[in-house]
């Protein structure tokens, strides 16, 4: 356990990291660091060929909680911390690049919502298994933001450029069964099967020979780190920039009021 992650080997090479923020699991520095270390440490075990990402209650990952509460904080201030021993801040996206830097194949568990910044956690895994009470959306736009976590890449990567801009563009969300036909997902099972579901598929991969796996994962996903520090370059500026605007002030506001925004160009 390391503060809201835990890890444990639940089968025969196969590892659980699972996030325990119920019950809408929402991200911060502190999390995504936790998640890149524990993959990273699994990576150095040879008792781990496959890992399954899973989160405790309702909801995957609903992204940066805005608002109220006293866990909430805006896109950025949730990005950026100082780690307190005189070392420069990080930035979330620095550890969204360690976390797409690790080399064992991971399948993600998908219940409820992986919104925002959650969707892009969630695209961050080689498969997804959701249930059909899933949903996946980048809802930025409606908050009159910019996208981030390597969405640039991710979604059209997943879905083809023209299913990824409709869905930035309007910020719409995607029901389970839609998931699977477009691509966000790779497999449909129920809610109580769904982790059974992950574990086996994982079991799957785990059968396979791990230095043949680790280089196929090579060869098919070797130069996404460096497409994700590209990206991730690009969307932070945008949301630095777009931050002090009026427009996202208001979307804000509209969301946490649950009603439609009123943007003004400003």
């Amino acid at each position: 356990m390391s503060g809201d992650v835990s890890v444990e080997i639940v089968d025969r090479f196969v590892a659980t990291v699972e996030i325990h923020r119920p019950p809408n699991n929402f991200f911060d520095l502190a999390l995504i660091q936790h998640i890149a270390a524990a993959f990273e440490t699994l990576d150095a075990d040879p008792a781990c060929r496959a890992i399954v990402l899973r989160s405790e209650g309702k909801n995957f990952c609903a992204g940066a909680q805005l608002g109220a509460g006293p866990r909430a904080q805006s896109v950025l201030a949730a990005s950026e911390k100082s780690s307190g021993d005189g070392s420069p801040p990080r930035h979330l996206y620095d550890e969204a690049v360690r976390l797409f830097s690790t080399k064992t194949p991971v399948v993600a568990a998908i219940q409820g919502a992986a919104i925002g910044g959650g969707l892009g956690l969630a695209l961050m895994p080689d498969f997804r298994v959701a249930a059909p009470e899933a949903r996946f959306a980048a809802n930025f736009a409606r908050m009159g933001f910019h996208h981030g976590f390597g969405l640039s890449v991710t979604l059209p990567d997943l879905v083809g450029r023209q299913h990824a801009m409709e869905l930035l563009y309007t910020g719409r969300r995607v029901r389970g069964e839609e998931a699977l036909a477009i691509g966000l997902c790779d497999k449909l099972v129920s809610l109580e099967e769904l982790r059974p579901a992950a574990t086996e598929l994982a079991a799957e991969i785990a059968l396979s020979g791990p230095l043949a796996v680790r280089s196929i994962r090579e060869t098919m996903r070797g130069g996404l780190p460096a497409r994700i520090r590209a990206a991730t370059d690009r969307e932070q500026a945008e949301q630095e920039r777009l931050q002090k605007t009026s427009d996202f002030k208001e979307g804000v506001r509209a969301m946490n009021e649950r009603r439609l925004p009123k943007f003004t160009e400003s």
